[in-house]
Order: structure tokens, then sequence, then C-alpha cells
């Protein structure tokens, strides 16, 4: 029988064999004060030669950080959307430029809030998204000055406090709607996102402001919130279907994500109704192109740059807390496709 020595190597045997002081050993793997390139290169070939590894907790604990920052998300299941893929693709460029990892805490809303905050993650600070009225959340992190920045508007009353980034919502709501009503479209039914999220009371302000600068008076039965306990498919499915049964008048859907919108295609498929030749369907998105067919008219919500530039007010944060609170507002433009067309216009060749 055959036995395997291992030889664990601390942090004393590097700095012997290198012939250097422990703490320069120590501050060549934490940065924490600045040491010549050459001794880092010396050091670092002591540390190889010996399979030396330093110990990632003693490490944060000693330097009072982790290199960790967290993206605190709300979703259906696991399965991100297209709009959370490119916004973590953002989050996780700047953070491998900067030399921080991400942990992704994604928890179902279906569970009670409180659960939610009973532990603490390791890292230096946290991304939110989807802020919401009387966010837990922000509360917690502000109570205990732990650094974050909030993907999306927080409510009123920490706007001046907390760090964020958004869209212009209520613009591109509004610009979106104003663009179906030129298409002749005026009974628009939007499946807006959940109602206590800041990112929907911003998009239904857009979506009437674009009735009312047109003199016009908005259906109440067209303004959708989404249920806590649908999935977006589900929702899409589910209320287009009821919703189109009772009011034939429907000439065009506003779905609040791409995921909305698959399960309002399915749903005019079911209904033997054409997109957009019956009704058009636009959402807002992150701009890329979708499986969808046909195409998706969207408004582009530039969800990588989001990313992006939350990752870097953070990080900024996290290196130095009395940093002046900002925000940063990213724009928005319309990304016109095959799934919208004037209702009145029809093709000559069809």
């Amino acid at each position: 029988m055959s036995i395997e020595v291992i030889i664990i190597t601390n942090i004393n045997d590097v700095a012997k064999e290198a012939g250097v002081s422990k703490s320069t050993v120590s501050s060549v793997f934490s940065g924490k004060r600045p040491i010549s390139n050459k001794v880092k290169e010396h050091v670092f070939q002591v540390a190889k030669k010996l399979n030396y590894r330093p110990n990632y907790l003693a490490r944060s604990l000693a330097i009072k950080e982790t290199k960790i920052i967290g993206l605190n998300m709300q979703g259906e299941n696991v399965k991100f959307s297209q709009f959370h893929l490119s916004l973590l693709n953002g989050v996780l460029k700047v953070c491998y430029e900067s030399g921080y990892r991400v942990l992704v805490n994604h928890l179902s809303p279906r569970y009670d809030n409180h659960i939610q905050f009973q532990t603490t993650d390791p890292v230096d600070g946290e991304i939110l998204l989807d802020p919401a009225k009387k966010d837990q959340r922000i509360v917690e992190r502000l109570e205990k000055n732990i650094p974050m920045v909030v993907i999306g508007r927080p409510e009123k009353e920490y706007e001046d406090k907390v760090f964020y980034v958004d869209n212009d919502n209520v613009n591109i709501a509004a610009k979106l709607t104003d663009y179906l009503m030129g298409l002749e479209h005026k009974n628009i039914l939007f499946l807006n996102s959940l109602e206590s999220r800041t990112v929907s009371q911003d998009r239904a302000k857009g979506y009437l402001e674009a009735f009312r600068t047109l003199g016009l008076d908005a259906n109440n039965d067209y303004l959708v919130f989404k249920p806590d306990e649908m999935t977006s498919i589900e929702y899409g499915y589910l209320f287009t279907k009821e919703i189109i049964s009772k009011h034939r008048d429907v000439t065009a859907i506003i779905a609040d994500s791409d995921k909305v919108a698959q399960g309002v295609y399915n749903a005019l498929h079911e209904l033997g109704l054409a997109i957009p030749e019956d009704i058009s369907v636009a959402a807002f998105s992150d701009g890329s192109e979708s499986t969808l067919s046909p195409t998706l008219t969207c408004a582009n919500l530039n969800s990588e740059i989001l990313g992006e530039e939350a990752a870097k007010l953070l990080i900024e944060q996290c290196k130095n807390k009395d940093t002046i609170v900002k925000k940063l507002i990213i724009s928005s433009k319309l990304i016109l496709r095959k799934s919208t067309k004037n209702i009145f216009r029809h093709d000559p060749l069809g």
C-alpha cells in the first residue's frame, strides 16, 4: 500500500524561503500596502515552488474586505432572462477588471421577505435589482451602512441616500406608447410588471402620459399589473387570452419583458390572431434579437451598460464609503422590428 504525503505550507515557510518578513508576504497577496515588482515576483516564485496558497478567509479578516460583491436578485426561477444575462455580463466585466468576484443571490419573491435578511453574505457591498415599495433590502443595508447600488429607482424617501442606476422609464414607456399610437393604435393593452415595483409605477406613468398628450383617455382595463404568483410567461399568456376574448377592440400589446411577450405570442397563436396583421406586440427588452417570430419591436434597456455602471459605482463605494451619493440614468431607444405595423396599412402584395 502506497502512502501519499501532503506537506502543508504556511506563510512563515514562504517568508523564510524568500528571505523576507511575514508581513511582506502578507502584503504581496493582500495588496494592503505597495510592494516593489521585484519583491512581488520573487515571493510569487517561492510560493509556487512551495505550493503555497493563501488562506482566503484569513486574508479577508485581516484586511476587512472579501473582494466579493453581491448581486441581489428576485425572480421566478433560476433561468435568467436575456435582460438579466446581459446585465450580469456587464457586472462581471467590471469586476474582472477590478479584481472582484461576484456572488449571485437569486431568491424567489414567493418566500417571506424576512428570510432574505437573516444571514449576512460575505460581500463588501451589493447590487440590488427590482426595488419595490417599502423595500426591506434597502432599509437594512442603510441601517448597517453596507455599500449598495440599486438598479432601478428607489422610493422617493431614499433617492438622495442611495446610489442607483436606472433607465428613464417614464420617458421610454411614453415613447413606446406614442410610437404605437402613431401606427393608429388607440386601444393598447399594457401588461406591466408587479405593481409594487418602482419601475412598474414609472412605466405606467409614461403610458398614461402618452394618452394625455394626445388628449385621449386610457382605458383602465388595459393597464394590468402582474400577480405575484404567476410566472411571466403564464402572465402574458393567461391575461392576453382573457382580455382579448372580452375586448376585441385591442389592436396592440405592450409586454413588460421578453418572457411576458412569449406568453402573449402563445396566446395570440391559440386565438388564431396574427402578429402584426391583427395585433401588434412590443416589449421592454435588452434590444437583442430574440427567438420570437416575427421579431419583436422593443424598448432597448441597455442592460449590459446598467450592470457595468452599477458595478463601477459599487466598487467606488467599497474603496471609499464617504463617496458622495450618485445616480446615473442610462438612455433607452426603440428598436423597430416586424411585430408592429400600422393597423390600417395593408401590404399590397399580400
